[in-house]
């Protein structure tokens, strides 16, 4: 048996990656030099770490639990920590050993099977009522990306869906006709004269509002704008590392982009030319969002908000409050309030009528990964509905917020692994999360009651419903993308 420090290098970064650490996972791969390592990430399995730790982790118990005559003693299971210490092993040998000789049992085996000591998952999955599941028939699993896929986006106005891979490529899938036909978008970059593959993660992606182009960002420093039929229209440099996220305003004619560079960018769509470079952060930017076709919001790791407008040197209005990274920033729909959510596991509201937070939220045990407001209330296509907030977390749970009153009015618990993303359905009347325990629910916003359920095969990066609420779209670590069919 031999490996190399290059192999365990890359086994953690890829564990930071699935874990949703993408920061400290890009610092890590720049400072190891994972890029120039011969190793073919696609071929690397998820959670590859975690499951070799885990068989060393069963042959440390089989090690204690198997005596010298081969006879198996009952043991308990042993901790990860505990299995790393050389006294507590010997000490754990020695009372099996003691306990095996004073109670001489048979080996712990019922009818063939490994009895109740055996290692064992703690975190039993949710039983989920029978006629809420999703029938397998109503899902369509969708193969052809290589590595987790972490982000995915329906089209506007039609039933394309976007996803974006650790493969570096893009797909545009054609559930039109369900024919789930696939375009793959390579993104490479020039070297030596010649174009070869980035090896580089799609890890954000947009469509602008009439749905005749896609933006894509990836941690190889470029944006890039494709045409639904796979062709790129242009490409977009001047971050100087990764791209975490991007956004068309409503117009159409600029995109936004933030990058571990700590600048946020204005793109010109038509041209390709960066309009304005905003160099306000003192840390990595990580999430942007429009407030107007003009004027937007950005936040860092270095915990400030700041909202910038075409034109100007100078931010608008910096929002200050949190204790620790921001990781996702929101404009309600008519674009006068701000929600924002940290690893401080704290969730905020702004205004840009006064300097302190409208609202401070603190129920979540965990990091707070991502938020979304409901398409209800004033200005929407639900004039009459209530305006929700969603929050999703790291304590496997999504809590509904009525923002006016600054309470928690549902608290949304059948995950049991942290939630990646939530999505409302066009109509407001259902969200969909999605989390790394491999399930999608679908819930009743008025209830907070749990009305489909899914379980697919990898951890689930992102949920999406599309234009006609009829469909959710879901991305998955395994390199799987999900359809399902919500339609009675």
């Amino acid at each position: 048996m031999s490996f190399g420090s290059d192999e365990v290098n890359f086994l953690v970064y890829r564990y930071l990656q699935e874990s949703g650490f993408v920061h400290s996972a890009y610092t890590f791969g720049i400072e190891s030099h994972i890029s120039q390592s011969n190793i073919n990430g696609a071929l690397v399995p998820p959670a590859a770490l975690l499951s070799i730790v885990q068989k060393g982790l069963q042959y440390t118990e089989a090690e204690i639990s198997i005596g010298e005559d081969g006879s198996e003693r009952v043991i308990e299971s042993l901790s990860l920590i505990d299995a790393v210490m050389p006294d507590v092993v010997e000490s754990r040998k020695q009372a099996a050993a003691k306990s095996h000789q004073i109670k001489n049992e048979p080996s712990n085996t019922v009818n063939g099977e490994e009895g109740p000591n055996a290692l064992t998952n703690h975190t039993e999955p949710m039983e989920i009522d029978g006629s809420l599941e999703i029938a397998s028939s109503k899902a369509t699993v969708l193969r052809g990306h290589e590595s987790e896929v972490f982000i995915c986006a329906w089209n506007p106005t039609n039933d394309l869906l976007a996803s974006g891979s650790g493969d570096s490529t893009a797909r545009i899938w054609n559930m039109n006709d369900n024919s789930a036909n696939q375009l793959v978008l390579r993104h490479c970059i020039q070297k030596g004269g010649t174009e070869v593959p980035s090896n580089k993660d799609v890890t954000s992606l947009d469509w602008n509002c009439d749905g005749s182009r896609l933006a894509t960002g990836s941690y190889d420093g470029f944006a890039r704008i494709w045409g639904t039929d796979g062709r790129l229209v242009s490409t977009l440099g001047q971050h100087k590392g990764p791209i975490f996220a991007l956004k068309w305003n409503k117009k159409g004619n600029y995109i936004l982009s933030a990058g571990v560079d700590k600048t946020t960018i204005i793109w010109d769509a038509s041209s390709g030319h960066c309009t304005q470079q905003f160099g306000f952060h003192s840390a990595p930017a990580l999430d942007v969002d429009w407030q107007s076709n003009t004027s937007f919001a950005s936040c860092s790791t270095d915990m400030c908000i700041h909202v910038c407008k075409l034109g100007l040197d100078k931010p608008i209005k910096t929002f200050q409050g949190h204790t620790n990274e921001v990781n996702a920033i929101k404009w309600d729909p008519q674009g006068n309030l701000l929600a924002s959510c940290s690893d401080d596991m704290s969730l905020k509201i702004w205004s840009l009528k006064q300097e302190n937070c409208v609202h401070d939220l603190q129920a979540h045990n965990k990091e707070i990964y991502t938020i979304k407001w409901s398409p209800t209330g004033p200005g929407t296509n639900n004039p009459n509905a209530p305006l929700i907030l969603a929050s999703a977390s790291f304590d496997s749970t999504v809590r509904l917020w009525d923002v006016e009153r600054g309470v928690c009015i549902h608290t949304l618990t059948k995950h049991q692994e942290p939630v990646y993303s939530v999505a409302f359905s066009p109509d407001g009347k259902y969200l969909a999360s999605g989390s790394f325990d491999k399930c999608v629910h679908i819930w009743s916003i008025q209830t907070g009651a749990l009305v489909h359920s899914y379980r697919g095969s990898g951890g689930i990066f992102e949920v999406c419903y599309n234009y006609t609420g009829d469909k959710v779209g879901a991305s998955a670590s395994d390199g799987s993308v999900v359809v399902l069919d919500l339609k009675k």
